[in-house]
């Protein structure tokens, strides 16, 4: 283990998060490379009565992997990846991203669902559900555990699977980081490229958007388990894969990938490409390439947030066009999802999360440069949320959004789910030591 402090060279770097609003100074960074390792920062933590954050990715747009003058607990040092390909197993340390996950099961052939950025941490994204491009075939990765190694706030080493902590085993399928710091994953794998058909298909949203977003709707609600997709409206980049005339201007781009064989997945685009798009990068590519994507630099400010429905409506929709147009930002996305296929299918009881029979997720995707811009890009995402209220559901997924409130953690789980994670809460960690996340309080907090 090695700690970080003020005043060490590499303490900006070890500190900063993805979003750059976050700018918290921590009073210690403990880089953890074992369970033991978690366990001994957890006792500084208890000494020094110090509070406690984790942190893998650092994703959270809320910037819930750190805090001011507290303590944090870095698993990026654990990138243990072991894959067995004949078992189609994976055992992944919770310090690893999807880059480095995918690129080791891509060997084999082999991926489960992971994060549509690859510099995603392994471990939030999984502990808070984990959704991405495979989900309508295989589920969230929460839906792909089959167990996770976890230290517990008392400083104790906990194997969890169906067999072992069944309670705890339930309440990681997307109860957030509220239980303990886990230190590794295993999950199942399927057989997923290494060639897939996928890329990007665009077209001017002032022109089209109002016809390609009905359109992108009809054909993915149609679409087979097979194929993962969603729709991105933001401002076409000044790079060499966006035409010309594209650049600066506003773009309605579906984001799809076939998991099957390549030449299929090219037929079952065809709806779209018949839809002449100005912007075609739709073609095979390695699956760990299309994983990337839409990778993003850190250092923008960032502002998330989400909604379930169960359908999107022409008035739905046409509100997507009109915010995407109106956003502060040229750097700020417009982004809607279907759900439906595996995800629908896991029994309602089998994960804290609720409402995962909902057809559509939106997420209003505010990023900017300018801390002068904070006030415009945060209500332009607040704004779109209350004029698509219409056509929510009331069910949220949590990972999507940031800090809005206990109202929305318990509208993600519903209420008796919810009571029950109270519960686990209550007895892996009484005092409430890990409440930098979407916090679920314990029955009796210290």
């Amino acid at each position: 283990m090695f700690w970080t402090q003020p005043g060490d060279p590499d303490y900006d770097e070890r500190r900063a998060l993805f979003n750059a609003m976050i700018d918290k100074r921590p009073r210690l960074i403990a880089g953890c490379e074992s369970a033991a390792d978690v366990g001994e920062a957890l006792q500084q933590a208890r000494r020094g009565h110090l509070e406690v954050a984790v942190r893998a990715g650092g994703h959270s747009v809320a910037g819930m992997s750190t805090n001011t003058d507290g303590l944090v607990i870095d698993v990026r040092p654990m990138k243990r990846i072991e894959i067995d390909a004949r078992a189609r197993r994976a055992v992944v340390g919770a310090g690893a991203t999807w880059a480095e996950f995918d690129a080791a099961a891509q060997q084999h052939g082999l991926a489960t669902t992971g994060g549509r950025v690859s510099s995603t941490g392994v471990a939030g994204f999984t502990l808070g559900g984990g959704s991405g491009w495979l989900e309508r075939s295989f589920g969230l990765a929460c839906d792909n555990l089959l167990s996770v190694d976890l230290v517990t706030a008392d400083g104790v080493e906990v194997h969890a699977d169906q067999n072992n902590h069944p309670d705890l085993f339930w309440a990681l399928h997307g109860g957030g980081g509220n239980f303990g710091v886990a230190t590794a994953f295993e999950f199942a794998l399927h057989p997923v490229g290494p060639v897939v058909q996928a890329g990007l298909l665009g077209w001017p949203t002032a022109t089209r958007g109002a016809e390609i977003v009905r359109a992108y709707r009809d054909w993915a609600a149609d679409s087979p388990e097979e194929m993962g997709s969603w729709l991105i409206m933001f401002t076409g980049p000044d790079e060499d894969f966006i035409p010309d005339h594209l650049k600066g201007v506003n773009l309605s781009v579906v984001a799809a990938m076939w998991r099957g064989d390549p030449d299929e997945g090219r037929d079952r685009m065809q709806p779209l490409r018949d839809l002449g798009p100005e912007l075609d990068l739709m073609e095979p590519m390695p699956y760990v390439e299309f994983q990337s994507i839409l990778d993003d630099v850190p250092g923008n400010r960032h502002y998330w947030s989400a909604d379930y429905h169960a359908d999107l409506p022409d008035p739905a929709l046409d509100l997507f066009v009109s915010s995407a147009i109106n956003a502060p930002s040229a750097l700020a996305q417009q982004i809607f999802l279907p759900w439906g296929g595996a995800v629908g299918r896991v029994p309602d009881d089998a994960t804290p999360m609720t409402q995962r029979s909902a057809a559509w997720v939106s997420h209003p995707f505010a990023v900017w440069e300018n801390p002068a811009d904070d006030k415009a890009n945060i209500e332009w995402v607040r704004q779109f949320r209350s004029d698509i209220a219409p056509w929510t559901t009331g069910g949220v997924y949590l990972n999507f959004i940031g800090a809005e409130g206990h109202d929305r953690i318990r509208n993600a789980y519903g209420e008796a789910k919810y009571q029950r994670l109270v519960e686990v809460k209550t007895e892996y960690d009484p005092e409430n030591k890990f409440r930098g996340n979407q916090n679920i309080a314990p029955m009796v907090s210290a």
